[in-house]
């Protein structure tokens, strides 16, 4: 039973900072869930939380989705996904880490320490932070970063941002859930451990949006480069071994 809680607890949690911001659930669920089950059950119970809260949140969202940015990222991830699997055998997963780690964590202080934010004005270097988001998830499941970065970069308002990199992620989860279960990794557990956990998903999902459309423009995007170092510092946790993933 404390297991179970603690998973339902995680599940929770990650899929609130999902909802709220657009991206994290696998970079947080997936790490602390494998204190509790092997991290062959736990990532296809992420992507399948990763689904609902794709699902929700478009329902609840879609017309403020862009849907040619959300369309050219998941085209230049598919793309990536190749070369991250073929990385797999000739890249040290902990030098990877590190080095992201340290890219992450470095270019989000620097963005916050600058008083005027970078931009881009168009889609013309989507293809760029897609591939990179392909190339990371294909290898080690993390494709948020560069995501996050990308549509920081172009400015987009929380519900545009929440929304546009739910569209994103829709299929390409279900394109990794599809995988899972050619493999054999979408087991009975999973399946038993998703539905206990999906009222507390829906619950978090919709408090999730509830934040997401209290937050200003410039808070939002100062709160997305703080989850970067956040999400950089756990990257080099996992390279030194001190976190699960």
């Amino acid at each position: 039973m404390p297991v179970l809680i603690a998973i339902l607890t995680i599940l929770f949690v990650a899929s609130f900072i999902r909802s709220a911001f657009g991206f994290g659930e696998a970079l947080i669920a997936v790490p602390l869930l494998a204190f509790a089950m092997p991290v062959g059950t736990a990532a296809p119970i992420a992507a399948l939380v990763s689904i609902t809260v794709a699902l929700v949140a478009i329902a609840q969202d879609w017309r403020h989705i862009h849907f040619r940015s959300a369309g050219r990222l998941f085209l230049a991830t598919a793309a990536g996904v190749p070369f991250g699997l073929w990385s797999l055998h000739v890249l040290d997963e902990h030098v990877v880490k590190m080095v992201l780690g340290a890219v992450v964590m470095a270019f989000a202080v620097f963005a916050l320490m600058r008083h005027r934010q970078a931009t881009l004005h168009d889609d013309r270097h989507a293809w760029v932070f897609g591939f990179g988001a392909g190339v990371l998830g294909g290898a080690y499941g993390m494709n948020g970063p560069p995501l996050v970065v990308y549509g920081a970069l172009r400015g987009w308002s929380p519900r545009h941002f929440r929304a546009t990199l739910q569209g994103y992620f829709l299929p390409a989860s279900l394109m990794t859930m599809a995988g899972y279960s050619l493999t054999g990794m979408w087991t009975s557990t999973v399946t038993r451990d998703y539905l206990l956990a999906l009222p507390l998903v829906l619950v978090a999902t919709l408090l999730g949006r509830t934040l997401n459309r209290r937050l200003s423009g410039q808070v939002f995007v100062r709160s997305l480069y703080v989850c970067l170092v956040l999400i950089g510092a756990m990257l080099l946790l996992q390279s030194r071994g001190w976190l699960g993933g």
